[in-house]
């Protein structure tokens, strides 16, 4: 991918104009480099009010081809796919690209023999195992649409996933292994399936060795499945705009929502991003900790870096087993050069004694990345200073689910960083600032809720099975873009910082405050390892501010705290900003991605619990009663 990789800043500002002068030319330049069976008949058709996009109209591809079989002649024997296990002692798997085709084109049979063709939905629900990756490509390869979901949502979570897209198959695991636990996912599996008429089959891959209940004619070993299969499997071809996946990300509603994302342009996103964001190099090690159940891992550890032909870590465990040194023990082991994780992973980490990091030798690392939230400078500087020791660029990267790939990033190594900004936008990515009566502001220095003008490849199509809410959600707010739903700060050299969502700016007594700015205030206290801020119904004011706060393991909570706490941000933004609540909580309720979902913060401050939708598919939805109990005590 050398070919589209950018050297320079002088080669992106280049590129950058390039791409925005005449956007089509400068895609199809891109899409060239990859392998197709068909060239295709229009590159670009879109109407931001339908709304309607649509690339490399007519082309002829199939992903898998460009992940897999077109390395086989230049690095077939280089490793595609390093394992680490959740427990240390087991050992990794290493899986060279040669390898990696043939388990895909294998499994792919195994798809077909049990009667999967091109355009089902499969369902794969399956824990950070190289399998998960072989069966998502699988499918790929035979043009059915996969369907993953993170193998720790609920079994209700499963069932109205399956029952939305019509999942004819569901590929799982018996067990997983998640720190010192083991989830039997099967069982949960079970549950689901009791209202899912439209699976036909189940394909269970044996993690562990305990005794898996299994149903006479649906259920199906992953090894027995194997042994049948041939082991050549052609690719189906397929259309740039055939489906290649949907994934099903939070609605404000509560009813997710099933991200389509196509073919052609999905694949040429992410791989020009990963390319160029990450600027990897012939024999570098890239770690995303991101789990496939999300777009990042979708994206960026598998489809981007394999097209890419990169090799790529998979981590079936948690940061703190079996101990806080985790990550930091397979960066050292593994002598990772390019470490892509979550801010919420970075505070959490920066919240232990600093010998968990001390004891290795991260010198291999060259590029850091953060991905999922807006980091806050506390937490920046930490992961800049301790684990890039300063000498690794910081990738804040900015983008969403129904963006498919990386739109607003510094490029590693060559884009001027600065510390809690997403810096510019990447070739092709036409970003605006807009103000609240839809007019754009073009002014630099400028605060605005961040939309985009004009279509990228990798943008999702639609919302499966409702296209109505697609356009409401996403192209109903401004006239003829994209609406990100999130604020930004655009500075004097034209550099973004995401503020936040835009419903997380709280009016207080007339004044618009962003919360990300007050959380910023508080985090920057010694004792806070992380904050929430959120606004609430207020007699005067009209809105107050209510934190949530988090403290380092050595803290202890005490009036005295709340009145520091309060001092800093009276100082540090101005007295309006002042929280007028502010409660230590053990845990903020979050996505699996790492977002913290303010909306149920907002109805706790609020007083209002009695209908906080389905938390079941949080990371940590014990923590959601933990909050509510303290709260009440307090007020």
């Amino acid at each position: 991918m050398e070919n589209f990789q950018i050297k320079t800043f002088a080669e992106y500002k280049k590129a950058y104009r390039k791409s925005i002068k005449n956007p089509e030319a400068f895609w199809e330049e891109i899409a060239n480099n990859f392998t197709w069976h068909k060239k295709w008949d229009k590159t670009l058709e879109w109407d931001f009010e339908k709304p309607e996009v649509k690339w490399f109209q007519g082309g002829k591809l199939n992903i898998t081809e460009n992940c897999l079989d077109r390395h086989l002649e230049t690095i077939g024997n280089k490793t595609a796919i390093i394992w680490e296990p959740n427990d240390p002692d087991e050992e990794s798997r290493y899986i060279s690209y040669r390898q990696l085709f043939v388990k895909v084109s294998r499994f792919a049979n195994v798809l077909k023999n049990n009667g999967i063709k091109k355009g089902d939905k499969v369902c794969i629900y399956m824990p950070m195992i190289p399998e998960l990756a072989i069966a998502m490509l699988a499918c790929a390869r035979i043009g059915a649409v996969h369907s993953i979901v993170f193998a720790g949502f609920s079994s209700s979570a499963i069932a109205r996933r399956i029952n939305d897209s019509e999942c004819k198959m569901l590929i799982t695991a018996n067990e997983v292994y998640r720190g010192s636990k083991k989830v039997n996912l099967k069982e949960i599996c079970d549950k689901a399936l009791e209202d899912t008429p439209s699976v036909e089959t189940v394909i269970v891959y044996r993690r562990t060795v305990e005794p898996t209940t299994m149903k006479e004619g649906r259920d199906k070993f992953w090894f027995d499945e194997l042994q049948k299969a041939e082991k050549e499997c052609p690719a189906e071809v397929m259309d740039a705009e055939d489906m290649l996946f949907i994934l099903y990300t939070s609605g404000s509603t509560g009813k997710p929502k099933g991200m389509v994302h196509t073919t052609g342009g999905y694949m040429v996103g992410t791989t020009y991003t990963f390319t160029n964001v990450f600027q990897p190099q012939k024999n570098d090690v890239y770690w995303c900790t991101a789990d496939i159940g999300w777009i990042t891992g979708h994206s960026y550890i598998i489809y981007g870096p394999l097209a890419a032909g990169a090799t790529t870590v998979m981590f079936e465990g948690i940061p703190s087993y079996p101990d806080y040194g985790r990550f930091w023990e397979i960066c050292e082991k593994l002598k990772v050069t390019h470490f892509y994780t979550a801010p919420t992973a970075i505070r959490s980490l920066a919240k232990q004694p600093l010998k968990f990091v001390e004891h290795h030798d991260l010198s291999s690392l060259k590029v850091l990345g953060t991905v999922g939230e807006p980091i806050n400078e506390e937490a920046w500087h930490w992961y800049n200073d301790n684990i890039g020791k300063g000498n690794c660029p910081v990738v804040d990267t900015w983008w969403q689910t129904e963006t498919g790939a990386i739109m607003i990033s510094p490029l590693a190594g060559i884009t001027p960083t600065r510390p809690t900004f997403a810096t510019l936008p990447l070739p092709g990515v036409q970003p605006v600032l807009m103000d609240e009566s839809g007019k754009e502001i073009e002014e630099l220095n400028a605060e605005g809720r961040l939309a985009i003008k004009f279509p990228w490849p990798s943008i999702a199509r639609t919302i499966y099975g409702d296209h109505e809410r697609y356009r409401e959600v996403y192209f109903s707010t401004f006239s003829n873009k994209y609406f990100t739903g999130d604020g930004s700060y655009r500075d004097a050299s034209g550099n973004y910082r995401i503020t936040g969502r835009v419903d997380d700016i709280v009016i207080v007594s007339g004044h618009n405050l962003g919360t990300a700015t007050v959380e910023n205030a508080i985090d920057e206290h010694e004792s806070v390892a992380e904050s929430a801020v959120v606004g609430y119904p207020h007699d005067v004011k009209g809105n107050a501010l209510y934190a949530y706060v988090i403290l380092h393991h050595d803290a202890e909570p005490s009036e005295e705290l709340i009145a520091e706490i309060r001092e800093l941000v009276g100082s540090t933004i101005g007295p309006i900003a002042k929280p007028d609540k502010v409660q230590f909580v053990n845990g903020l309720p979050k996505t699996r991605s790492g977002k913290i979902m303010r909306r149920i913060l907002r109805k706790i401050a609020s007083n209002d619990t009695s209908n906080l939708g389905d938390i079941t598919t949080l990371l940590n939805p014990e923590v959601v009663d933990e909050i509510i109990k303290e709260a009440k005590i307090e007020n």
